[in-house]
């Protein structure tokens, strides 16, 4: 009888990997199947884009800084690690969000969702919008829906249902929020199908979405009820504490970090992992969560592995910046404002952080986050840090009267970050996956860049892959307990 214990690494210590690990971990140990697990991580930490550090009594977020509190798995993993007690959510007293229009900050009308009306009043009244462009939204509520239920941009959508002037206004500057990109370059499917879902079902997109908010109150049923009325929810002491608790929950697996993987190869009925310091490993699963062009690279042997490089990656960077509250000549009533692309700023948005999250500033202090980057303005990464601040300045100047010198600055750049999902995405994918697991069963590849860029989207993929990889381990488990039975 073989003593070897079937070894499974994952290859990515971003949120992904550690998911995946994490719930593979949980289910053979369930199982009682016999296993262990690698995760091997290029960078110095492991958490991928999470990046909390704590500085002169604040607590700032380099990276993502919050989660949609409706999405269940990201909730499920803060149960699942015992952190629920660590779950907070956004400051009831700053719901406001602005969005620029002609150099000045418009207040967004109350009851959009995603850019979407939902209460058709305040939408009437907002000076966003021109009296020709709130018509032409409202013609959603009587336009037919589309027969045709393939593909299509996002932008396309949007402008077809609402028109041109909320699209550009109100949407696509929310939107560039979570993909930075081109809405007529984004997968309608891949981004946000729940979209199509409700023109098919309701017709209209608005009707839709109005159907939709009643849902709400079952969506955030599974929050701490102290939280349950916030949209966006994080943790106390920052996102790090998920980081931290999947780390912990993974004590006794092999968890290394400064080491890059340079290729996968099949070797017969296992894998071959070769590391970029020369070293390799023989393996009996490999899950890879790297971004798809690294994927490409260490899939290279593989043809296919050709169709994972069409999927673009934009960089993104953000400036923080912390004041005096006396400096501040404005009221913190709000979360923060965002610029459209036709506005000529540097910014795409601006987070009033202290005033979203009450926990991120000592008292008497203010925290400001300023975005930079996205589709069509990708000069930026030629820019120093110093002309980044300068900038972000100049633009927090014009819109808000802001000219006190910052007790300090972090300026972070997410190179090559933000996955572009183009239309037709879904089944480019798909028909990868499908010659991936025909020539190396062995290898699962996943994350950011195929079904979801948000945190609980990252966490869904690394658990469902995980549970794919599971399901293969139990199912030759058992079979290989009937044919020793058999020969007993």
């Amino acid at each position: 009888m073989s003593s070897h214990t079937p070894h499974y690494m994952i290859v990515g210590g971003g949120i992904t990997g550690l998911s995946a690990a994490f719930y593979l971990k949980k289910r053979l140990e369930a199982e009682g199947v016999p296993f262990r697990i690698s995760v091997v991580e290029k960078s110095p930490a492991f958490g991928g884009k999470i990046h909390t550090i704590e500085k002169e009594g604040f607590v700032i977020e380099k990276g993502p800084d919050s989660f949609l509190a409706r999405k269940r798995p990201i909730i499920d993993l803060a149960y699942d690690l015992g952190l629920e007690q660590e779950l907070t959510g956004t400051n009831p007293k700053a719901k406001k969000t602005y969005i620029v229009r002609q150099g000045k900050l418009h207040r967004m009308p109350p009851g959009l969702v995603l850019g979407i009306p939902t209460q058709m009043t305040p939408f009437m009244k907002t000076g966003l919008i021109s009296p020709l462009g709130k018509i032409r939204a409202a013609l959603d509520l009587v336009l037919p829906k589309r027969e045709i239920t393939n593909d299509e941009s996002l932008g396309h959508f949007l402008e077809r249902r609402l028109g041109k002037e909320v699209l550009e206004r109100i949407v696509e500057p929310l939107l560039a929020g979570i993909y930075a990109g081109d809405t007529f370059n984004l997968s309608l499917k891949s981004t946000f199908p729940q979209f199509r879902m409700m023109e098919q079902k309701h017709r209209s997109l608005i009707l839709g979405m109005m159907a939709s908010r009643k849902n709400v109150p079952e969506e955030t049923a599974h929050l701490p009820a102290a939280i349950r009325s916030s949209v966006f929810v994080t943790f106390k002491k920052g996102l790090k504490t998920l980081v931290s608790g999947l780390v912990s929950a993974l004590d006794s697996a092999d968890l290394r970090t400064g080491l890059g993987v340079a290729s996968v190869r099949q070797r017969g009925q296992q894998a071959e992992v070769t590391f970029e310091d020369g070293s390799s490993e023989i393996v009996d699963g490999v899950i890879l969560t790297s971004p798809t062009y690294q994927a490409a690279q260490m899939l290279a042997d593989f043809p296919a592995a050709s169709e994972l490089k069409k999927i673009d990656y934009i960089s993104v960077a953000n400036v923080i910046m912390a004041f005096d509250r006396k400096d501040i000549p404005f009221e913190l009533d709000a979360s923060g404002f965002l610029v459209p692309r036709n506005e000529g700023s540097t910014i795409t948005a601006c987070t009033l952080t202290s005033a979203k999250w009450l926990h991120t500033a000592p008292e008497g202090k203010v925290l400001l986050r300023c975005y930079i980057g996205r589709s069509g303005e990708q000069e930026w990464p030629a820019w120093s840090d110093e002309q980044l601040i300068s900038k972000a300045r100049h633009d927090l100047r014009s819109l808000l009267g802001l000219t006190a010198e910052p007790l300090f600055t972090e300026v972070t750049r997410l190179n090559h970050s933000m996955p572009q999902y183009p239309v037709g995405h879904l089944e480019q994918i798909a028909r990868f996956r499908e010659e991936l697991s025909a020539a190396m069963p062995q290898v699962l590849v996943t994350g950011a860049g195929f079904h979801g860029v948000g945190l609980p989207d990252c966490i869904r993929q690394g658990k469902e892959v995980a549970w794919q990889l599971a399901d293969r381990i139990v199912d030759q488990s058992t079979k290989e307990s009937a044919v020793t039975t058999a020969s007993v």
